[in-house]
């Protein structure tokens, strides 16, 4: 089993909101976090798992947030996207959301923590400047990286002391992602990971994770 037991029906307590970039070159740093999300003992949740059509999108967002004691936020995508030439605000704003239900709420959400990253360092003060005082911390774009800083977040927010070094993570991760493309045949899966939904890919890591633990 996944240390802490990451259960298919998460509790407050374990469930992280990632709101990060959805384009197909931020996957592979994407995958990363969920997966170290996951190894670390923790249930990822994101805007991926929405599917109530009575639900409008920003009310599944909020009910998500609601829902996490953490939050990861990865703000780097400001460049305007090729069709609309304009940047989207998706990060920025699901992340003033989760600060204000930290700053605003009552009782469990006074306890929220969240990780804010960005892919280079005090590039937020040029254009999120607000957020200043905040440890924002730098990926530079590497997927390793980034999973090094979610796994020392983790650990430092939750006090854990089972959660492995991030080194050991990144191994796992790699290890997983040479894998998938067999685990995904078997299950009768889509073998190309930007078309494997996201509930299956963290079903595909949560029987993973119970068949290679430590």
């Amino acid at each position: 089993m996944p240390r802490r037991e990451a259960r298919l029906r998460p509790s407050y307590e374990s469930s992280v909101f990632i709101n990060c970039p959805f384009d197909p070159k931020y996957k592979t740093i994407f995958n990363a976090i969920v997966f170290a999300v996951y190894d670390a003992g923790f249930y990822p949740r994101c805007a991926f798992e929405l599917g109530d059509a009575s639900e409008n999108r920003l009310q599944g967002i909020v009910r998500l947030i609601m829902e996490c004691r953490y939050g990861i936020h990865d703000i780097s995508r400001t460049e305007p996207d090729r069709k609309n030439r304009l940047p989207r605000f998706n990060m920025p704003l699901e992340l003033g959301i989760f600060l204000g239900c930290k700053y605003f709420g009552s009782g469990r959400h006074r306890l929220k923590a969240s990780l804010v990253m960005d892919s280079e360092p005090y590039r937020y003060q040029k254009f999120i400047s607000d957020i200043a005082g905040q440890n924002v911390h730098a990926h530079k774009d590497d997927p390793r990286t980034a999973v090094l800083h979610v796994r020392d977040w983790l650990r430092t927010e939750s006090q854990r002391v089972d959660i492995p070094d991030g080194a050991v993570v990144w191994r796992r991760f790699s290890q997983f992602q040479r894998e998938l493309p067999a685990i995904c045949k078997k299950s009768e899966l889509n073998p190309q990971i930007l078309k494997l939904k996201f509930p299956d890919y963290r079903h595909v890591i949560y029987h993973w994770l119970r068949q290679n633990a430590p």
